[in-house]
């Protein structure tokens, strides 16, 4: 239904800085929040940062003030700027975009493939 593709990870030093962009495709014209969400070895899955139809945002605690989420067109582009990378970013990072009355990260919302983020000391 709804097909994303994360790109921009990548090795870097900590305190560096990536920038992730997730590109939708196809039944784009539902989505209503789009977002990022990483898992590193070992832990949970866990939102990094979400944005709303209605412009509102969301940061985790341990990534507010270092990352940023934006939009160009939110129904097909969102990107993580990622500033002041430290060794505990490292992570798969994951596009998530949902559609209709699904909340984001829910089963029904769509999964990109992740990408990569590794920082090191």
């Amino acid at each position: 239904q709804v097909q994303l593709v994360e790109s921009g990870g990548g090795l870097v030093q900590a305190g560096g800085s990536l920038r992730l962009s997730c590109a939708a495709s196809g039944s784009i014209a539902s989505i209503n929040a789009m977002g990022w969400y990483r898992q590193a070895p070992g832990k949970q899955r866990e939102l990094v940062a979400a944005a709303t139809s209605g412009g509102a945002t969301n940061y985790a605690d341990s990534v507010r003030g270092r990352f940023t989420i934006s939009t160009y067109n939110i129904k097909n582009t969102v990107y993580l700027q990622m500033n002041s990378l430290k060794p505990e970013d490292t992570a798969v990072y994951y596009c998530n975009a949902a559609s209709g009355p699904y909340g984001l990260g829910s089963d029904f919302t769509s999964w990109g493939q992740g990408t990569q983020v590794t920082v090191s000391a």
